[in-house]
């Protein structure tokens, strides 16, 4: 697998630093993950580190969409009918969600498990083949939504019950911004968080912005970096993270829940979330419904959910960038044609 958002060598980073830092990686919510950290105290930055990775450890075995796990329950009693009694943590995940959905038109729509799985991708490899084209109208038929649920307290009820609750959109984001929350409690100010390319920045290295790579989906290696605030999130939707191919066309895992089928109209979309309490949240849930809401609507999409700072990559290749994004962003040799909007 390859990674959209390129975090620039972290050996060559170390050095050049004066203080130490203290790196980990692992392979958590389906994907790599990594946490840099820039402390004077080696064993401060190990702990905090290790205190991130047992939250991220515990958040994937809780939320974990296709083996058991709350949220199965949660799932199986949905589709029983049945109300279910949620921790209050899982009720709060659920309630942002449907705002977070609602904010984009549902084109985000965690609800929607049934389809995911219709189509293999609720399994770490994937099978090249196609799912019945019926099963795809029977559960268009359906109409699952997150939507349809209530939330009362610690209770979850739903009024359609295929609906099944799938947090691959959204998780990697919220554990952006618990680890941050995490270190900053154990005294550590600078460091640099990767879950699978949705990067999150804690202050700096050494007084120098922490930055990143962004790759371009067809090519190898990354086409700009940019450097990141403190408390600044970026993440990338691309459709050469999670695909297969069948007949030589590509089938990724970003599905559009209008028709059932993966958006096909875009390469990639990569947002950048300013500094505030959710920016890795949004980092992950908001590229989206950008990314789904395809050539026309991209840009009405972004400036919907108040986001400024977009690239987009459609299928053709061809390079279209908001101007704030723009601005910040250092090409990597001949920068590529593109169109910078206002």
């Amino acid at each position: 697998m390859r990674y959209c958002l390129i975090l620039l060598t972290a050996l060559w980073v170390a050095g050049c630093s004066r203080t130490p830092l203290q790196e980990q990686q692992a392979y958590v919510f389906g994907t790599r993950v990594e946490v840099i950290v820039v402390s004077a105290a080696p064993e401060q930055g190990r702990q905090a580190i290790a205190a991130v990775l047992r939250e991220f450890d515990r958040q994937h075995r809780a939320y974990h969409a296709w083996q058991d796990s709350e949220l199965t329950a949660l799932n199986l009693a949905i589709f029983d009918g049945r109300p279910q009694q949620v921790t209050p943590e899982l009720a709060e995940l659920v309630s942002e969600a449907q705002q977070l959905s609602r904010q984009g038109d549902n084109l985000f729509d965690p609800g929607i498990g049934r389809l995911i799985s219709l189509w293999g991708f609720q399994a770490d490899e994937f099978k090249a083949e196609l799912p019945p084209e019926g099963k795809i109208k029977d559960w268009l038929a359906q109409k699952p939504s997150i939507r349809d649920i209530t939330i009362t307290g610690n209770s979850i009820t739903s009024r359609n019950r295929f609906v099944a609750l799938d947090f691959g959109g959204y998780l990697k984001g919220v554990a952006l911004d618990r680890a941050a929350a995490i270190l900053r409690s154990q005294g550590i100010h600078n460091a640099l968080i990767n879950i699978g390319g949705n990067v999150m920045a804690l202050g700096s290295k050494e007084g120098r912005k922490w930055r990143v790579g962004i790759q371009h989906p067809r090519q190898p290696g990354p086409m700009a970096t940019v450097e990141l605030d403190d408390g600044e999130a970026i993440g990338t939707s691309g459709d050469y993270q999670r695909y297969f191919e069948v007949d030589g066309k590509r089938y990724p895992h970003l599905l559009d829940p209008r028709t059932g089928y993966p958006a096909d109209h875009t390469q990639a979309i990569t947002v950048l979330i300013p500094t505030g309490p959710k920016a890795g949240t949004l980092s992950d849930a908001s590229s989206k419904p950008i990314f789904i809401a395809g050539p026309q609507r991209w840009r009405q999409m972004a400036e919907q959910l108040n986001i400024p700072f977009v690239l987009r990559v459609d299928a053709s290749g061809s390079i279209q960038v908001t101007q704030g994004l723009h601005k910040r962003l250092e090409f990597v040799g001949q920068p590529p044609a593109m169109e910078v909007l206002p």
